[in-house]
């Protein structure tokens, strides 16, 4: 009795597998999800696909076109470029060189272990420090600036005196 109602017990609470398996619903022939509506991962996947490219061609189609460039002849550009002015109180924009994979000092290969500079360049192991090759870049300065970035100096009104 005690084994045919734990039976009882065991057969109610074991998850129940449906008999037949859900068919694609685009009839390919392949076993569909319900997780997939009821598609198989290849239609459901294409599907997607398909929903995508049409909400991005939407938004192609929401936002607005920037204005064409106008057709230019060769004789309306000037064959020097005219050089570029520099007031004394712009700063120079700073230098940027391609990555290198050898060291500006001796011209040694660094491969994955050189050193980046503040200044720009990659060195080696020897020449990493700014005093071995002579970097010209504001260490002093620098740090000026970022203190007093971080430290802005606030100035309180003066109080009244009654």
């Amino acid at each position: 009795m005690a084994q045919e109602s734990y039976k009882n017990e065991t057969d109610e609470t074991e998850c129940q597998v449906p008999e037949k398996p859900i068919l694609c619903a685009n009839n390919c022939g392949f076993f569909g999800s319900s997780s997939n509506n009821n598609l198989c991962s290849k239609c459901f996947r294409d599907l997607f696909m398909h929903q995508q490219q049409q909400w991005q061609q939407q938004q192609e189609l929401q936002q607005p076109k920037l204005a064409q460039k106008a057709p230019t002849s060769l004789a309306s550009i000037s064959a020097q470029p005219e050089p570029a002015k520099l007031e004394a109180g712009e700063p120079s924009e700073t230098v940027v060189r391609p990555a290198t994979n050898r060291c500006l000092a001796c011209n040694r290969r660094v491969g994955l272990n050189g050193f980046r500079c503040r200044c720009g360049g990659t060195f080696c192991g020897s020449h990493r420090y700014s005093e071995s090759h002579g970097c010209d870049f504001d260490y002093r300065g620098a740090g000026r600036e970022g203190i007093a970035k971080a430290n802005p100096i606030v100035k309180a009104e003066k109080v009244e005196k009654i």
